[in-house]
């Protein structure tokens, strides 16, 4: 992983929006990959990866021929796991995450609060070179409406506390939660949001055209905040922006 120090490194999460533009318009899969690799993350959190669309490949001209998370990690990237969440006719939408360094696990958990919506908990693991302790890291993507999310959360805490062990833990995605109602849950359980650490809220990354709702969260526990940006020239790649965070492993 690149780091300024030992046991320093960055991290990004984006929900991909299928790897189309915010109106369906255009593929946007390419760029995104592009813009990834810019901002050179060890970790990269993703939602609604479109691993498999063969539609996606007859409409869109160069849309890649192999799985995206092998033709978004290749020759960069070292290592990702994904999870299926939702699977029709032409493919099959999902988690992400992808590591500068190995990964191990790779387990998804079912966390789906209704059965119109598959949702996913993407739990990996990885270590920083020269480092001791290992990251847990959670992608998450929640429901649409609260109540889901609220039964989704119970069960993301419980899924931490048997997996993470106490140990350097990160759960990064689109939480749909433009009411802000997931922090007090988050917090008890002893993690801080990044932007909400550093700025006293979080991140407004939806919709990107005109951002006015904070949906995407970075929590972290047992880490180091050191900075965190909103990238907003990412506007016409996804319906959302990503977001990255600097952090240190304490």
């Amino acid at each position: 992983m690149t780091q300024n120090t030992l046991g320093r490194f960055s991290v990004m999460t984006i929900n991909m929006h299928k790897g189309v533009s915010p109106l369906h318009r255009k593929s946007t899969i390419h760029e995104l990959r592009q813009k990834m690799r810019a901002h050179h993350p060890d970790l990269l959190f993703l939602q609604e990866l479109q691993q498999e669309h063969r539609g996606r490949i007859k409409r869109f001209h160069q849309w890649p021929m192999t799985e995206l998370t092998q033709f978004l990690s290749e020759d960069y990237w070292h290592d990702w796991h994904y999870g299926k969440n939702m699977e029709y006719l032409d493919g099959h939408h999902g988690n992400a995450i992808l590591s500068r360094r190995p990964l191990h696990k790779g387990e998804n958990y079912d966390i789906s609060a209704y059965r119109f919506e598959k949702r996913g908990l993407l739990h990996s693991v990885t270590q920083l070179e020269g480092v001791a302790k290992s990251i847990h890291c959670f992608c998450v993507h929640l429901a649409l409406f609260e109540r889901g999310r609220e039964r989704q959360l119970e069960q993301i805490i419980r899924y931490i506390d048997d997996l993470a062990e106490g140990g350097p833990t990160i759960v990064a995605g689109d939480f749909n939660d433009w009411r802000n109602r997931m922090s007090a849950p988050m917090q008890a359980a002893g993690f801080n949001e990044v932007f909400e650490s550093l700025t006293g809220a979080p991140a407004k990354t939806f919709p990107s055209m005109k951002p006015l709702l904070a949906m995407d969260r970075i929590y972290v526990r047992g880490l180091k905040i050191h900075s965190a940006e909103i990238l907003h020239e990412w506007l016409k790649l996804s319906d959302h922006l990503g977001i990255t965070a600097e952090l240190e492993i304490l």
